[in-house]
């Protein structure tokens, strides 16, 4: 029997719209929807019409969390095979989104609770509602935030606001979330679109190889030493020139100096210039 459908993707101009599709549930993650959303970034990763994805929720919620009865209840009357077979499912996309080959943005519309927080730290950049609602529920049931929460929080948040949210279970709005860190900014809900349409067409005008290796150093270098860094920037630089098929690095450098076109400090080179030219997808 097939699964019904609780992902929705829309591609439009470049960027992959992507939402949790089970509204009535709160968008709440069960094995279905795990499933499907490793399909979906399979299907979408290196698709040339795909520029950046966006994550966000149908209906009025981003997610809210694990699905209590399916994930949890249902997985564990299976035993611990059926207890890992989910854990796998739901921590694998959530890795594969993290080291996603295309920037990602999460656009959060509403509750982001628990298990929500995963996929929230994946993408590389947040923008949420002034109305939203985050918070760690699992206190509130007697468990500890688990799947990577906790290692979420810490290297978001400030300690006390890491342990605030942690022990408590309270929630905070979007305006809240904001000034944490905890996403990069927040806007008010008629704006959210917009807003998060705004920062992906920003990102579709950067080379696209600078994007992947560039996010991929900021993941990677947070746990290096100084010169273990310094070391991996130069290689990852060499390799990204290697696989940039447009050489854009040296297209780059072009218009600055030659044509005088553009200033970097002030926006991208143009790279309908570097028209024709494979690897810009």
């Amino acid at each position: 029997m097939s699964e019904d459908q609780v992902v929705s993707v829309r591609v439009e101009d470049r960027i992959a719209w992507v939402k949790f599709a089970r509204p009535e549930k709160r968008n709440a993650m069960n094995p279905a929807l795990n499933r499907q959303m490793m399909e979906v970034l399979d299907d979408l990763e290196y698709r040339d019409d795909v520029g950046v994805l966006v994550l966000g929720g149908e209906g009025n919620s981003w997610s809210a969390g694990m699905d209590l009865k399916e994930y949890f209840r249902e997985t564990e009357a299976q035993g611990l095979r059926g207890v890992r077979k989910s854990q796998r499912e739901s921590y694998g996309w959530f890795r594969r989104l993290r080291w996603f080959h295309k920037p990602t943005i999460a656009m959060v519309n509403g509750w982001c609770f628990g298990g929500g927080f995963g996929p929230l730290f994946a993408c590389d950049l947040a923008i949420c509602a002034d109305e939203a609602q985050f918070g760690l529920s699992e206190i509130n049931w007697g468990i500890l935030p688990g799947g990577g929460v906790t290692k979420v929080v810490v290297d978001l948040l400030p300690m006390r606001d890491a342990m605030w949210l942690t022990l408590t279970g309270e929630l905070i709005d979007g305006k809240q979330a904001s000034a944490m860190r905890l996403v990069n900014e927040s806007v008010p809900l008629d704006r959210l679109e917009a807003r998060t349409t705004e920062v992906a067409k920003l990102l579709l005008k950067k080379n696209s190889v600078a994007l992947k290796f560039a996010k991929d150093a900021v993941r990677r270098v947070g746990v290096m030493t100084y010169d273990e860094a310094e070391d991996y920037l130069v290689r990852m630089q060499e390799a990204a020139n290697f696989h940039d098929k447009t050489d854009g690095r040296k297209e780059g450098i072009r218009q600055f100096i030659d044509e005088k076109s553009y200033k970097p400090g002030l926006g991208a080179y143009d790279l309908d210039k570097a028209a024709g030219k494979p690897g810009q997808g």
